[in-house]
């Protein structure tokens, strides 16, 4: 009788992890399959979000290929601000180079590295500037987004040229532009690596244009 018992008990326990194995295979063929079919979408979100982002440093400019289309890499170290690898978009009108934008990083921010947007025209000049990420101060440092403050409109159109590069730093330190109110830190690392970025687009514009693109997956 135990053994009977005992056999019914295994068999038990048997059948049980059988069908929890069953289920557990169903779920992740659920999952994986969910997963096929929402995988597209969800990078088509994703790119067209992107493009959404760097429309806005594109003002003024006439240009027919998709923004995200023809992205390169700097590898770090580069001459760029920031530490890590920088972004750069290029953007065309069919054949001809229009602008590049640039994603990098100011260093020595307030409170930490800030990941901005540079669109520079092919003359040199700054199509626009948009902040991307950042953790400055709320009500002081965080006026460089958009739509907080217009602080990061001021440099539109300018170039290293115009103002020339001693120029290019807070009125308070003898430059061009205006700070924040009750911040300087934040528009000063700001201001260092856009003219960073300016110099390095003239040095590098023709290698910048005639470095192959990536492929996007």
């Amino acid at each position: 009788m135990t053994t009977a018992v005992s056999a019914m008990a295994e068999r038990s326990i048997w059948s049980s992890g059988v069908t929890l194995a069953v289920i557990a295979a169903i779920c992740a063929s659920l999952v994986a399959l969910t997963w096929q079919l929402t995988a597209e979408r969800i990078e088509a979100n994703e790119k067209e979000w992107l493009a959404r982002s760097l429309q806005p440093a594109l003002a003024g400019l006439f240009f027919d290929s998709p923004v995200t289309e023809s992205m390169i890499t700097i590898t770090a170290p580069h001459d760029l601000p920031g530490t890590e690898d920088a972004i750069i978009y290029r953007v065309y009108s069919g054949e001809d180079p229009v602008a590049a934008l640039f994603i990098v990083s100011a260093r020595d921010g307030y409170a930490g590295p800030i990941r901005f947007l540079v669109g520079i025209a092919m003359d040199g000049t700054v199509t626009g500037v948009r902040v991307l990420q950042h953790r400055e101060t709320p009500g002081m440092g965080d006026r460089i987004e958009t739509h907080k403050s217009d602080w990061v409109l001021q440099f539109d159109g300018l170039s290293l040229r115009d103002p020339e590069p001693r120029y290019w730093a807070i009125k308070g330190d003898g430059g061009q532009f205006d700070q924040l109110t009750g911040a300087s830190v934040t528009p000063r690392a700001i201001i260092k690596a856009i003219r960073v970025t300016l110099a390095y687009f003239e040095v590098n514009r023709d290698a910048i244009f005639a470095a192959p693109a990536e492929v996007q997956e």
